[in-house]
């Protein structure tokens, strides 16, 4: 575990670029995943934290090319949808055998729900 909090940062020491943040969560998570259990749960578990994770920065870039504003609110609400699917897996994960795997996903689990309100600032700001 060592070596993933290296690769970590603090959430009070987050970007303010959102895709270089989104980045991050969604790299995070693939950190986190590296160090679970494999269970028979946590197997699907995982699969979804990755795809949604990843959807939400890859999402973000698609909203920031958007040729309409339709388009681009289409794809925030994309964002927030997806970051907070990936709080729901995080909650799901087993995680339980570890202090610090418990606190990495509770890390997680918070940043998903930052994100969350970010992306439903945006969209209030937008419409």
């Amino acid at each position: 575990m060592g070596a993933m909090e290296k690769k970590t940062k603090p959430l009070n020491d987050r970007p303010y670029d959102l895709e270089e943040r989104t980045f991050l969560f969604a790299q995070e998570a693939r950190n986190l995943v590296k160090t679970l259990p494999r269970t028979i749960e946590n197997r699907e578990d995982i699969r979804q934290l990755v795809r949604s994770s990843g959807s939400v920065g890859a999402n973000y870039i698609e909203a920031n090319e958007s040729v309409s504003k339709k388009d681009f609110l289409l794809r925030i609400k994309t964002c927030r949808k997806e970051a907070k699917e990936s709080a729901y897996w995080l909650r799901l994960l087993d995680c339980e055998r570890s202090a610090a795997l418990q606190a990495e996903c509770c890390r997680l689990t918070t940043e998903a729900r930052e994100l969350m309100n970010i992306f439903g600032a945006i969209l209030r700001k937008s419409e």
